[in-house]
């Protein structure tokens, strides 16, 4: 973290005494394993969102996926 403004957060003391070997173990301060939690947290949260995106799509975007899907490899973008 550079130049990174800080603040405390209060916790319990059981809390904090969760966190400190964690963070020690996978050589971060408290701050880096909380952060670090959260990152997951949120990929966890938008992948559980695509997820339920991609099982609500109904028969029509399905056809229009394949449509697209099978277009010929020159006319696909970054190809």
């Amino acid at each position: 973290m550079t130049n990174v403004m800080a603040t405390t957060i209060k916790v319990s003391i059981e809390l904090r005494d969760r966190i400190n070997p964690h963070a020690r173990k996978r050589g971060v301060t408290a701050a880096g394993l909380i952060e670090g939690l959260l990152d997951g947290h949120e990929s966890r949260t938008r992948m559980e969102s695509f997820g339920r995106a991609i099982r609500g799509a109904n028969r029509k975007y399905w056809d229009e996926f394949r449509q697209w899907d099978a277009l010929p490899s020159e006319t696909r973008v970054g190809e």
